[in-house]
């Protein structure tokens, strides 16, 4: 979301809040539960913004938002946001759902469609675009680490056009909708943890298969010389050997249709490699063309497997050339066939970091923590402090059933309720200022030292509310609205729900929460009213069941009678 709802926050002009709108907060919750989206702007937030379908955007799309379905089409130059969670119908292309706020615009008659994703979830989704064959539960957690580093140190790639990143292999392959519960994991176990260099974030290439040596990134990109990205043998990598054969016309056809006009009909020769046994040049009669020319014009003519690397020995043979190598991809940083192998050997995720780029540190602000997970019977607890945070997995199991119950809900996948241990950990990890008691992203929620929230009597509360919110996400219909899913916890949340005395205005728009402090006020109270007027009128048990099957046209209207 642009922002967030679900952080716990203290307005510092609670009491007159209170007294403005005691219809609105009659729920009487703890303090430390109020929330207002204006505030949530304010807070830093971890995000990246992401271009879909950046190879070729569709000319329209149909666009379904709280039930209601809309065609945007490039001709009509349309300029469009919607908040999430939104559904999107594309000619010849999967549906796609998400939860990010899009903005569609046009664009050399096509639609371009930009989200904007929290970092955490850009992780997950670049694993399962680029990670999601790893076995080993370790070589995923390098993997995530890798893609997060890259993420922070290349953000703005694509600056220019709008956007930070592609979703394509130019930056990173990512897969939103193929993101699973295990890749959701692995950005959680690592979560906020960088490769660094000299203060800097590491420049985290990687690729597929080195063949068994790992190139030195300045043979590929001159600027990226770095002490960490050199050619070093690589005793994992398994050395897959591959062969391939381009008829001789056919290569120079794609040559030509890349701008390269090598002599007609000429034999390639290797005229030089580099240390790491990769070919640099090749000779076409006369003519001199880079290896890495040839093989990204046959890439883009016959496929990429064509050339996979540029590893190889070649020969003529007849009217054909012949290919045979090993590896896939530049070979420049972490090799995803040696990791693979190191992980199943029982490597840790931190040893295949260092192998791969050498002479780094790996951590965040917490660096140096050793973190631990506590399982328990519907969540999971991870502590750098068992011993002392142990209390916790029977209360949050506790709450979670009493969540379940409430709600009438039912977990799918454990959350995970990560506790740092200081204030300076956590706002580092979450981008969130110290103020704030917990956050909840998905099944993950974060939280400040349970010492600190002890001390201001709000454990119990806190964490309830927090996983109220998770539990509601996880089954929320693909249309409901901001604002029922917000006032939906705040309800299940409280001891004594309000109850209305009056009949409730049209729920807010998802945009009133952005304006002002004052127009956010009016929103939330407005959204509370209309929400308890709901349950007086259509019973708490329906009106809970909406969560799943999305919201009916009487409770988006104006003052509503039954359907």
């Amino acid at each position: 979301m642009w922002f967030k709802l679900n952080s716990l926050r203290l307005p510092e002009n609670y009491s007159k809040l209170m007294e403005t709108y005691p219809n609105a907060l009659s729920f009487r919750l703890p303090r430390i539960l109020l929330l207002f989206a204006w505030m949530a702007v304010a807070a830093h937030a971890r995000e990246v913004t992401v271009r879909l379908y950046s190879n070729q955007g569709p000319e329209r799309i149909t666009l379904i938002q709280g039930g209601k379905s809309t065609l945007v089409e490039a001709a009509a130059n349309p300029v469009r946001q919607a908040a999430g969670p939104w559904r999107a119908q594309i000619p010849g292309k999967d549906e796609i759902k998400l939860p990010y706020p899009l903005e569609i615009r046009a664009r050399g008659g096509r639609l371009t469609l930009t989200i904007r994703v929290p970092l955490e979830s850009y992780v997950a989704a670049a694993l399962a675009g680029e990670g999601a064959g790893f076995r080993s539960d370790q070589s995923l957690a390098a993997m995530a680490v890798a893609a997060r580093t890259y993420a922070v140190r290349f953000q703005g790639r694509h600056r220019a056009e709008g956007f930070d990143f592609c979703d394509t292999t130019h930056c990173q392959d990512v897969h939103f909708s193929a993101v699973t519960e295990r890749l959701r994991q692995a950005a959680e176990a690592t979560e906020s943890e960088l490769v660094w260099f000299r203060g800097s974030p590491a420049a985290t290439y990687y690729g597929k298969d080195c063949g068994g040596s790992t190139e030195d990134a300045a043979m590929v990109w001159p600027d990226q010389k770095a002490p960490y990205l050199v050619r070093h043998d690589d005793p994992y990598c398994p050395r897959k050997e591959w062969r391939s054969a381009i008829r001789r016309d056919d290569l120079g056809a794609a040559l030509l249709a890349s701008g390269i006009r090598p002599a007609p009909g000429d034999s390639p020769a290797i005229v030089e490699r580099d240390p790491s046994g990769r070919a640099v040049r090749l000779r076409f009669g006369a003519s001199i063309v880079s290896a890495s020319s040839v093989r990204f014009a046959a890439g883009r003519a016959y496929g990429w497997s064509s050339i996979p690397s540029d590893l190889y020995e070649l020969r003529n043979e007849g009217a054909s050339v012949v290919f045979e190598g090993r590896g896939s991809g530049h070979g420049v940083g972490l090799c995803q066939s040696g990791a693979a192998r190191m992980g199943e050997q029982g490597h840790s995720y931190q040893q295949i970091l260092a192998f791969y780029y050498p002479g780094t540190a790996l951590g965040v602000a917490a660096q140096g923590f050793s973190w631990q997970s506590l399982g328990g019977e519907r969540v999971r607890v991870t502590t750098t402090r068992p011993g002392e945070d142990r209390f916790l997995v029977p209360v949050a199991d506790r709450l979670a059933r009493t969540a379940e119950e409430r709600s009438g809900l039912r977990w799918a996948a454990a959350p995970n309720l990560k506790v740092y241990p200081t204030v300076a950990a956590f706002r580092d990890a979450t981008g969130e200022p110290g103020w704030v008691a917990a956050s909840a992203r998905g099944s993950a929620i974060r939280l400040q030292p349970l010492a600190v929230l002890r001390s201001r009597g709000s454990l119990d509360s806190t964490i309830f509310h927090e996983l109220l919110h998770a539990l509601i996400e996880s089954h929320a219909h693909a249309g409901l609205p901001l604002w029922f899913r917000e006032v939906a916890a705040q309800y299940l949340a409280a001891s004594q729900p309000a109850k209305s005395v009056k009949p409730g205005g049209a729920p807010p728009e998802d945009t009133a929460f952005l304006r002002s402090p004052e127009e956010a006020r009016r929103a939330y109270a407005g959204a509370l009213e209309r929400f308890t007027a709901l349950v007086e009128e259509f019973g708490e048990a329906t009106v809970l069941g909406w969560i799943e099957r999305g919201l009916p046209p009487a409770a988006t209207a104006g003052p509503a009678g039954k359907p």
